[in-house]
């Protein structure tokens, strides 16, 4: 069977995989909740929120420490990164271990999200089963995204969706002909999600029909929002890096547990993934969200629930990052979307307070889209993801207008998003450009030649003589005693001087020429094609950091190795 079409079948194995784990992954969070804290009547047995996320946390990592003993946390970030580094391979522990931990982490409370590691075991499913069938690397990238895109479809029923994450967020370069695999991944994810579990919408709502009359406050309410995804996106980058400094991972574990425990007994709706508070304010039941806060007395002041919301969407950020820096397993998929409607409910109740008339609700759930294209850059999966799980296809409009501009907003000052950033630091972030992408698969390792003979720097002519008869090569790096570059030398340096005898007594070092320009063995090949543009070289030394002689890159090996990345990638 030819290739294309073998991934017409696999993709839709794929798709039912994803969508089993996805009904697996909610199910396995709602039962622990449910044994957690569904028997809670009374504001004064929250105390239990001090304690139950720590000891979510503590599990989950020591499952990941000793289990599984493979970092497993941010998990759109490391199919990413699966995609530039690692040839699209993923793990086999990453088809279950992410459901496992994360369904620990969020079901005892942790302030995250289970989008993310389902995404990662989606991602894995299709990696998998991709090298189980022997696949080139550009179709098991294909099958590693219709896992990503099965995993969105099937955690939100949303097929659309699916597709325009995968593409947006993950896929570097895609033609249309690929596009197929990934809408029957989605659609077979989606069924299996309907037959298992329904239906209904993700978030049931009560919203209120569009009105042309609002569409400057939904401009405004973009310009907002692309700011408060900008906060997200840095404090939440920042507290964990901070948090991170704590090398004893059992300190920082208890100083995340108690900062947690103490955030939710305060914020209740910082509890787990906080979806059903977001259910309760889009269909404008608010007061039921906040039931079990010890705050319940003072809900009578208009103004105390917004200050207490605007409160929850700060803390957001700092309890998402608590949870991943203390050990526990979860993504920022999910806070996105339940910051943006705390942030669309703030807004909507401010301004009616203030005297404006603005539909609350409708302001939620255009909010989950505003601070989605704005924390991941992707307008597209923002909007029809939240029109999907809402069934608010009245609110396109709206949707339309605040994730274009709080997306534009953003981009002026953070071309990354939250998921690339990190990466894109370290030179790892593929793009749309293909050139680019290309470079960014190439590694140093695959191109460097090591068939070159060294030459002692201490050694005379007649010893490199000697080398020269045995030598295929017309380069020689020549080295000192602890194996450390000095120099190299040409066989023409020498060709006026091998033939006469006389001379095989002059040191080497009197041949050879100092490497103006030296390659790095751990450098990206992006910069090491600047230096060859630089020197005008053709062959350049390889070193390790402290100088030690790794080998030669030529720019003939590179251009070959270019064009068959080229071909490996190119979809046609």
């Amino acid at each position: 069977m030819p290739e294309t079409r073998e991934v017409l079948l696999l993709a839709i194995v794929v798709g039912l995989g994803s969508g089993l784990a996805a009904v697996l992954m909610i199910r396995a969070i709602h039962l622990v909740q449910w044994v957690l804290v569904g028997w809670f009547q009374t504001p004064s047995q929250s105390w239990l929120y001090l304690v139950y996320p720590g000891v979510g946390m503590l599990i989950a990592y020591l499952i990941v420490r000793y289990v599984i003993k493979d970092n497993i946390s941010h998990g759109v970030t490391k199919v990413l990164l699966a995609i530039s580094r690692y040839d699209s391979k993923i793990k086999p522990h990453n088809t279950w271990s992410s459901i496992l931990t994360s369904a620990i982490t969020i079901g005892f409370g942790g302030s995250v999200g289970a989008e993310a590691p389902i995404v990662y075991t989606g991602a894995a499913i299709g990696s998998n089963v991709g090298r189980k069938a022997g696949l080139s690397y550009k179709n098991m990238t294909l099958l590693l995204g219709c896992g990503a895109a099965g995993a969105i479809a099937g955690i939100f029923k949303a097929p659309i969706a699916g597709v325009l994450f995968t593409l947006e967020i993950l896929m570097f370069n895609m033609s249309m002909t690929s596009i197929l695999p990934l809408v029957l991944s989605s659609v077979t994810s989606t069924t299996v999600t309907y037959l298992l579990m329904g239906d209904a919408v993700a978030f049931d709502n009560t919203l209120t029909p569009f009105n042309m009359g609002n569409i400057p406050f939904y401009v405004l309410f973009g310009i907002v929002c692309g700011f408060a995804s900008l906060y997200f996106t840095r404090a939440t980058l920042y507290t964990e890096d901070k948090v991170k400094e704590v090398s004893n991972p059992y300190r920082r574990w208890a100083m995340c547990a108690v900062g947690l425990g103490l955030m939710i007994f305060v914020f209740p709706p910082l509890y787990g993934e906080g979806y059903g508070v977001l259910t309760d304010l889009l269909n404008d039941n608010d007061m039921h969200s906040v039931e079990h806060s010890i705050f319940t007395s003072l809900f009578g002041y208009k103004w105390f629930l917004p200050a207490f919301f605007a409160l929850v969407f700060l803390f957001k950020v700092f309890s998402m990052s608590f949870t991943n820096a203390g050990g526990g397993v979860g993504g920022t998929f999910g806070p996105t979307l339940f910051m943006g409607g705390i942030f669309g409910f703030v807004v909507a109740r401010t301004s009616n307070l203030l005297g404006l008339d603005l539909p609350e609700t409708n302001f939620v759930l255009v909010g989950m889209a505003g601070l989605m294209a704005g924390v991941m850059q992707a307008p597209l999966t923002a909007i029809f993801l939240i029109a999907e799980i809402t069934g608010g296809y009245t609110l396109l409009m709206p949707l339309i207008i605040t994730s274009a501009i709080s997306y534009a907003t953003i981009r002026i000052f953070e071309p990354y998003s939250i998921y690339t950033k990190r990466i894109a630091k370290k030179g790892y972030l593929l793009t749309h450009d293909s050139d680019k992408a290309v470079l960014t698969l190439l590694k140093l390792s695959d191109v460097m030649e090591t068939n070159f003979m060294p030459v002692d720097k201490d050694s005379d002519l007649g010893t490199l003589v000697k080398i020269i008869s045995v030598s295929s090569r017309d380069i020689f790096p020549v080295l000192d005693g602890d194996g450390k570059l000095c120099g190299t030398l040409h066989l023409g340096d020498v060709k006026a001087d091998m033939f006469d005898s006389s001379r095989y007594s002059n040191p080497v070092v009197s041949y050879m020429k100092p490497a103006e320009t030296l390659v790095y063995s751990d450098e990206r090949m992006e910069d090491v094609i600047h230096k060859f543009e630089q020197s005008g070289a053709w062959n350049l030394p390889v070193v390790d950091r402290d100088g030690t002689y790794a080998g030669f890159v030529s720019k003939s090996h590179i251009f070959f190795a270019y064009r068959e990345r080229l071909q490996q990638v190119s979809h046609d």
